[in-house]
């Protein structure tokens, strides 16, 4: 099979296109998320610690000479993305817990395995007692 043919057997799946459309829809939601953090999170907590901001903390390596920038740490930010991210690990694990449930909800129960004569269960064991 071709190179060509290959791929466009892969594109048309509707695989791909599920994970283009996840793909999509995570970049957004993790500007929602950042949204979320940035501003909603982040400064009641700074309150509560002082009225600080992270997004401000940082520790200089080197200072600015010449009209160059300085050399920073910016840990503040670092703390920020983390919030962040525990804050979408949450989320992604919500999600996934409620599709799980539903997945098992929409399962039926197997059926009961059949009942069977204790006599013949009996005799099938002894058999393959003595054929071992």
């Amino acid at each position: 099979m071709s190179i060509i043919k290959e791929f466009k057997e892969f594109i048309s799946k509707g695989n791909v296109f599920d994970m283009a459309v996840g793909i999509i829809i995570g970049a957004a939601f993790g500007k929602i998320v950042s949204s979320l953090v940035n501003n909603v999170f982040m400064p009641p907590i700074g309150l509560l610690l002082g009225g600080t901001d992270f997004s401000k903390f940082n520790l200089v390596l080197k200072e600015a000479v010449d009209g160059k920038e300085p050399v920073m740490l910016q840990y503040g930010l670092f703390i920020g993305t983390t919030v962040e991210f525990l804050i979408v690990s949450a989320a992604v694990f919500s999600l996934i817990k409620i599709i799980n449930k539903f997945k098992r909800e929409a399962q039926p129960a197997p059926p009961p395995p059949p009942k069977q004569d204790p006599q013949i269960v009996l005799l099938t064991e002894i058999r393959d007692l003595l054929k071992k």
